[in-house]
Order: C-alpha cells, then structure tokens, then sequence
C-alpha cells in the first residue's frame, strides 16, 4: 500500500502559488492539480486550500492522499469515472517508477540524462525519488561517495541512517530542465571533478529558448547573483550610482543566436560559473526571461507561454578531464516536447 505523500515547503518555494508548485513537484498539469483540491485530496497543514492559486509559506506540509484513498474516494462521489481514478494513480507512478538514461558507464564515474521534472538530488523534503536515490538503488558503491554530511545537532530531516543527501553529485540541473550530468562513482573522481568545476574547466553548454526576439547574436551577461529574502536569485547592478557594486556572487553567461522567431529566440549558452539559477536569473534581468518559467518571468511574456510544462532548458553538452586525464565530451539530442515546441511557435 503506497503511503500518503507529504511535501514539507522550503524557503527556495516560499509565497510561490500551490497548483505551480505541486505541478512541478509531480510533474504534473495544474489542471491535475485542481481535480485533486475539489476531491479534497490535498491540504496544506491538514487544511483544504482556498484556491488552486493560494500562496505556500515556508515551513507549510502540504499533503496528498494516497493513489488508494484516491481511488476510493472518487469511485464514491458522484459524477466521476474510472478515467480520473486512472489519471490520479497515474499520478503516483510517475513520482515512484521514474527511470534514468545512462549515457556512460565508467568506472569512476556516470553520465546520465536528467528528464526534466525530477529532482537531482532531495531537499529537506526528503522527497522519495531523486536522480540521486535512483542511482544508488542500482549502483550501491555512489552512497559512499560525496561531502562529509553536515547537520545541525538533533535535525530529524534526514533521519534514515544519517544517509548523505547528494551521493555522488558534483553539479546540478534545475527541476524543470534536463540534460547531462556527471555523477562519481568513487572518492577520487568526486573531489578532481569538485576541482574541475572550481576552477571552471568544465564544459557546459545549454539550448534555452527564451522570450521576445534578441538583435545582438552574441553577448555575455555578468550581473552579480545573489538571494534576495523570498529565497530567489536576483541579477544584481554591476554599479550603483556609479559606484562598482560589491555585492552578490561573480556570474557570467555567454550566448550565441542559434535561430529567431516572431517571438522568441534560440539560444546556445555557455556557462563560465554556476550559480543556482544562473540562467535563469541572467536572462530575467537581460528582459529575455526563458520560456516555461514559473518562478523568473515577466507578465507581458504569459500569453505566448502555449502548453509547455518545463523549462526550455537542455544542456546538450558536458565535458570533463577523466583520471587518466582525458578529455571526455559527451553531447544528447534535444527532447522531443522541446523539438515540438519549435515546431509550433515557427
């Protein structure tokens, strides 16, 4: 019997809408999300939300009934059919039988294929399924690799054996984007690969589409990044009254135009550092912001959204000095929700 889904809200998600969040965190449409609430099926500190839009704070455990009770429920009211059963437990299958594609096999080290809408690794959620989870319940040798944990004195959050969060994980991908990452498999490639990415040496390159139509075909973006008070990042100045600003972290994107359209650009982007949200943020404060995005957007931009339930951002390209010190590149192909989505905007 599969338990019911809790999702306790960090301060990254505070005042962030529920349906926008539920929808990522299930990989599921906010259509979806709103059969739930009128089935009563989800509630937010064992409350019925207001509304599908109601804002989330910080600290707030929103709970889903389980895939049965779901079952039971809807097969007793009236007006409903098997196909929303079968929609709800399909629900759950996606958040518990997600597979990973391996793009390489080393010893020392995976490639893998992140699908957007999957967690790289837990937050303080602990949410069930992550690349990171599923990785280690098919190579067992990752669970040892990665950072010394480091927690507060009686934190409960991670109670299963103290088990470290990030096995294996050197870099990150958002959520709701996709692409290559590089996963350790031993101690020694973690801490070359840790260097690789402190000294910037690290291919990564990106494909974001992002709003309104770009003049210019190359440029670089290198506002400061830092976290404002709800918990976003923000692009910051680099003056202020003409004074060199020295706040925020050192972040610099670079782009090249790959193709226009009536109202949005492809673009081909290569990160120089990597700052949480970095793409996002930069192209944000460029007045560009990237397509899909529910947390970094403009208003102005919502009507030319269309239906597309992720970001448009795929790192098609990653690359890395092995242990042997070789070069190793590795490229993947667009996703096909992201191909098709070219296809309706041309």
């Amino acid at each position: 019997m599969e338990e019911t889904q809790k999702i306790l809200v960090t301060e990254e998600s505070n005042k962030e809408r529920l349906d926008v969040f539920l929808s990522t965190k299930l990989n599921i449409s906010r259509n979806q999300i709103q059969k739930l609430i009128d089935q009563n099926l989800i509630t937010i500190n064992q409350e019925k939300p207001k509304k599908a839009g109601q804002q989330i704070k910080t600290g707030n455990t929103i709970e889903i009934s389980s895939a049965l009770d779901v079952a039971k429920k809807i097969k007793n009211a009236k007006n409903e059919n098997k196909k929303m059963i079968d929609t709800v437990k399909s629900i759950f299958k996606k958040t518990t039988k997600t597979k990973v594609e391996i793009i390489a096999k080393e010893k020392d080290y995976l490639v893998v294929n992140k699908q957007a809408g999957l967690l790289v690794h837990p937050t303080q959620a602990d949410e069930s399924v992550a690349l990171s989870k599923i990785l280690v319940s098919k190579f067992k040798e990752i669970k040892n690799v990665g950072d010394p944990i480091q927690m507060p004195y009686g934190n409960t959050l991670y109670k299963k054996n103290m088990e470290n969060p990030r096995p294996g994980i050197v870099h990150r991908l958002d959520k709701s984007a996709s692409g290559l990452l590089v996963v350790a498999r031993t101690q020694k490639m973690f801490e070359y690969l840790k260097k690789q990415f402190k000294d910037r040496t690290i291919t990564k390159e990106y494909l974001v589409l992002v709003y309104g139509k770009i003049k210019i075909d190359h440029d670089i973006i290198d506002f400061p990044i830092a976290r404002k008070k709800d918990g976003k990042m923000s692009a910051l100045p680099k003056t202020t009254k003409g004074v060199s600003n020295d706040k925020g972290k050192e972040a610099k994107t670079e782009f090249w135009v790959e193709k226009r359209f009536i109202n949005h650009t492809l673009l081909k982007v290569k990160l120089h550092t990597g700052r949480m949200h970095q793409i996002r943020a930069h192209f944000l404060a460029y007045n560009h912001p990237v397509v899909g995005d529910t947390l970094y957007y403009q208003k102005q931009y919502k009507k030319w959204t269309g239906k597309l339930d992720r970001l448009f951002l795929h790192c098609y390209k990653l690359g890395f000095t092995d242990l042997n010190n070789k070069y190793q590149e590795f490229t993947i192909a667009t996703p096909k929700e992201l191909t098709e989505y070219l296809k309706k905007i041309s």
